[in-house]
């Protein structure tokens, strides 16, 4: 991956300036791709704003000011992700990263006890038959096979599930692209397509709409496991 990274080239998501620079600072391969995650220092700078340049940033991370997920991370490429948790230890303050309705992302506030959303993108077989579930951001934990793809597990700072919400009917979720990107409702049904096509959902909230599966997150059953206010 490139270094830098031109500003008018930049996913959508990242919500810079576009003409004031010539160049944004490019991001280190990691769990995410560049249209799903953003570099640490443009969080530090752009959203965040507790440093109006990148030498102020760099220096605020290099002071292991800043926790993704309960790990300190002194790397300014280090690309953030859907659903990680941003913690300020300094101000005791943490947030989570979500996309708004434009596709771009935003920081919500969090709890200081706010367990990790993550997505089942798929599931393996490892050695002795034990099951390994990998998730949305990269990482990967060991469970039972209970569990089924693009279900939702909260995991605490030691990667351990804290709860298990099932992808279904009835149950809320965020949509995280697409035109309704932001948005949260009850699935109403789930609409799998023979072939290569992508599978459906339909989400209802004040209206009905239907979106492709890859933008569906279960965030909780009755009530949403995360703030988004």
């Amino acid at each position: 991956m490139a270094t830098h990274q031109k500003r008018v080239a930049a996913p959508i998501s990242w919500p810079i300036t576009r003409k004031t620079y010539h160049w944004v600072v490019g991001a280190n391969p990691g769990a995410h791709s560049t249209e799903t995650g953003i570099p640490l220092l443009v969080v530090v700078r752009d959203i965040l704003k507790i440093a109006n340049n990148a030498r102020e940033a760099k220096r605020i991370i290099n002071e292991k000011n800043i926790c993704i997920d309960g790990v300190i991370r002194t790397d300014y490429k280090y690309m953030i992700g859907l659903f990680d948790i941003i913690s300020l230890p300094a101000t005791n303050e943490y947030y989570r990263v979500l996309f708004d309705s434009k596709n771009r992302f935003k920081l919500f506030k969090e709890d200081a006890n706010a367990g990790k959303l993550c997505r089942i993108n798929n599931k393996t077989i490892v050695r002795k038959g034990a099951v390994q579930l990998n998730l949305h951001d990269g990482t990967n934990v060991l469970a039972s096979n209970d569990y089924k793809t693009f279900d939702t597990v909260i995991l605490d700072t030691d990667r351990k599930i804290m709860k298990h919400i099932g992808y279904k009917t009835g149950n809320l979720a965020m949509i995280v692209g697409g035109e309704h990107s932001g948005e949260i409702g009850k699935i109403k049904q789930i609409r799998k397509v023979r072939g290569s096509g992508t599978n459906m959902v339909a989400i209802s909230n004040e209206t009905e709409f239907e979106t492709i599966e890859d933008y569906v997150y279960v965030i909780g059953e009755t009530t949403p496991q995360i703030k988004v206010v």
